[in-house]
């Protein structure tokens, strides 16, 4: 063999070698570009899926914030408008006072105390009834007037026992039914 022979065949197997490397790295160069390519992949899709469960998860709170928001607003404007009736209802009463009818309920809620607390009691109401509750109960009739919108308190003579029978009472302890009825 000659030495050119000798080095031509050296040079060929370098180029066969260096084909071969060149391959090896081309192949190594695609699978690396294609793991890149998959794992980006696959990291926009887990981040679209948590920022779609995320902004899913934002906004049930927000559906649930306002649908609060309108429960409260429709709570609120069906408490003012009970607060209205019982306003109103407050002012039939307040009118009532002013009826024909209303001595003869002060006399009935007279009896009615009577018959709770027995003879020996105490009663007052509004300075409007002073001569009404005077006429009805005499000497246990107490001027203090009360401030309520019409009917009478009574209690026994040594303060042991007390029943009120005022308007604002009698609708405070009725005040349920009350609202029922107005709803």
């Amino acid at each position: 063999m000659t030495l050119e022979r000798l080095v031509a065949e050296i040079k060929a197997q370098g180029e066969r070698e260096l084909a071969l490397e060149a391959q090896k790295f081309e192949a190594e160069r695609a699978r690396l570009l294609k793991d890149r390519t998959d794992r980006v992949g696959a990291l926009q899709s887990d981040l679209k899926g948590k920022a779609e469960a995320e902004a899913r998860r934002e906004q049930a709170q927000r559906i649930a914030g306002a649908r609060m928001q309108a429960r409260k607003l429709e709570y609120e404007a069906q408490e003012k408008a009970m607060s209205a009736s019982l306003d109103s209802v407050r002012a039939l009463l307040r009118k009532f006072t002013e009826s024909d009818e209303y001595p003869d309920v002060l006399r009935r809620m007279y009896g009615v105390a009577q018959d709770e607390l027995g003879k020996d009691l105490k009663v007052t109401g509004r300075s409007e009834d002073a001569a009404a509750l005077r006429a009805l109960a005499g000497r246990a009739y107490d001027p203090a007037p009360a401030p309520i919108l019409g009917g009478l308190i009574a209690e026994t003579s040594d303060g042991a026992r007390r029943l009120s029978l005022s308007f604002d009472e009698l609708l405070r302890l009725r005040e349920d039914r009350v609202r029922t009825l107005l709803a």
